[in-house]
């Protein structure tokens, strides 16, 4: 199956496709968690059990979502070890301790009270419960903060020196956590989320519009939804351009790529609305462009110089086709996006935001498209800085473990087929959960009947009636 493969191929590959399976989780469970507190607030500051029903409904979703997300998330750590050793010695004392961070931090803030609002709703108070709600949100946002830190080191290094072995270590964690590209990139995830989030609790909306499912638990939902879409789209590309401009100032080289300039410009550069990148012959084919376009976007002047490839030499170019292409893939959803909020505001401007099924078809096509977009800047933010696992210093052939392909090749297989058997499974049960409206006193996860003493301790009258206290048995 992978005949003609090396061993670093295959463990770019696996690593890839492990990560990008895993990234469709953290995408909603961020943004759940932070719709769950923003429901259970307005319940507690409303009164309005709607928003309790909501509640109810998505947390159901989000206990589901949380945990595949945990289970695909352990590989990421051991694929460290097993696929990139020398990646993991030499920066090691950098990555290790920021990842601790997140464990010791976020992980254990998610886990600590992930139980009591999963199953405390109805056994602790309002305002305890509130709170845990409160905490597994922030848990989550603060997971994104430490992953963000790591990664951005990577892309942007800085605050570290060199051992007398070669290792990375620190110098300046300030340096380390806050790099260049770090703030940008935490807004951009963080929205993405929020936008991933948006979109699948307005498809599901418009979904049950449409099977005239019509209750007013689907109505809040889909408002809120549409709502959140109008804030952040726009929000979000105004943060991606500011991304794109630091991008520019410390990955040149990455927004060459993007953008398809093999060549320089130096009276301004065009907008590359589409095209087929060649890079054996340094070109893009059939392009489509507008005119100082790109210079504006990117320096903010129309006759601005634009370098082009033909400055890098060759081994420093990324793979161009696939960023190019993942990168308009990102923007082109990020319009759709926009395109979405700003027809939901007409339709409820119209008073028509209920009774539009264009509208609906609209949102539930939208649905899946907030992961596909934060795949795609995935793809496009970590293949960009290709050749290097650390930009710069650091290149990802030199990163990799003394391995054989046959061993990665065996792993990436097992890793297909386990993945698509066992998350298959859990996305389908999502699919079903989502399939039935909200309804009035939905159902939690609090129900049912709760332990009331410690596993395995039994009261003696239930197993020995006779030696139970108060007893008349005459039994010995």
């Amino acid at each position: 199956m992978f005949e003609g493969f090396d061993a670093l191929l295959l463990a770019r590959i696996q690593f890839a496709f492990t990560v990008s399976f895993h990234f469709i989780f953290p995408a909603l469970t961020i943004g759940l968690a932070s719709y769950l507190a923003v429901l259970e607030g307005l319940w507690l500051w409303t009164g309005k059990s709607v928003y309790l029903d909501l509640f109810r409904y998505w947390i159901k979703i989000f206990a589901i979502n949380f945990g595949m997300g945990v289970v695909s998330g352990i590989v990421l750590s051991y694929q460290f070890g097993t696929n990139w050793s020398v990646f993991s010695d030499l920066a090691g004392p950098i990555v290790g301790p920021l990842m601790a961070y997140e464990v010791l931090t976020a992980f254990f803030l998610e886990a600590g009270f992930l139980g009591i609002m999963l199953f405390g709703l109805s056994r602790v108070g309002k305002g305890l419960h509130f709170a845990a709600t409160l905490a597994v949100a922030f848990g989550t946002l603060l997971s994104s903060f430490w992953i963000i830190a790591a990664n951005s080191w990577m892309q942007t290094p800085a605050g570290h020196t060199f051992n007398e072995v070669g290792q990375f270590v620190p110098e300046d964690w300030w340096a380390i956590i806050f790099t260049p590209s770090f703030p940008y990139r935490l807004v951009h995830t963080v929205l993405g989320s929020y936008l991933t989030t948006a979109l699948v609790v307005g498809a599901v909306a418009a979904w049950h519009l449409l099977r005239k499912h019509n209750t007013h638990g689907t109505r809040v939902m889909f408002t809120m939804a549409m709502g959140m879409i109008v804030v952040t789209a726009p929000i979000q590309i105004f943060v991606g351009d500011l991304h794109g401009l630091n991008t520019l100032e410390n990955q040149p080289v990455k927004i060459m790529a993007m953008e398809g300039h093999f060549d320089s410009h130096p009276d301004g550069a065009p907008l590359y609305l589409f095209g087929i990148p060649d890079e054996e012959n340094a070109t893009l084919r059939y392009p489509i462009a507008i005119p100082n376009l790109g210079s504006l976007i990117l320096k903010h002047s129309l006759t601005a110089p634009m370098d082009g490839l033909e400055t890098v030499a060759r081994e420093e170019w990324p793979p161009v086709a696939i960023i190019f292409w993942s990168f308009r893939i990102m923007v082109g959803l990020g319009m759709l996006m926009l395109a979405l909020g700003g027809i939901s505001l007409l339709a409820h401007l119209r008073g028509r935001l209920y009774d539009w099924p264009l509208l609906h078809r609209f949102a539930i096509v939208m649905g899946p498209a907030g992961f596909v977009a934060v795949i795609a800047g995935w793809v496009t933010t970590e293949v960009g800085r290709q050749p290097y696992t650390i930009y710069g210093l650091l290149r990802t052939a030199d990163s990799v473990s003394p391995l054989d392909a046959p061993a990665v090749a065996a792993s990436l297989i097992a890793f297909i087929i386990v993945y698509f058997a066992v998350f298959s499974v859990g996305i389908w049960y999502i699919l079903r959960l989502m399939a039935h409206a909200p309804m009035p006193a939905e159902s939690g996860l609090e129900g049912g009947t709760a332990p009331i003493r410690t596993a395995g301790i039994t009261p003696a009258a239930a197993v020995r009636p006779d030696l139970a206290i108060g007893s008349d048995s005459k039994g010995e």
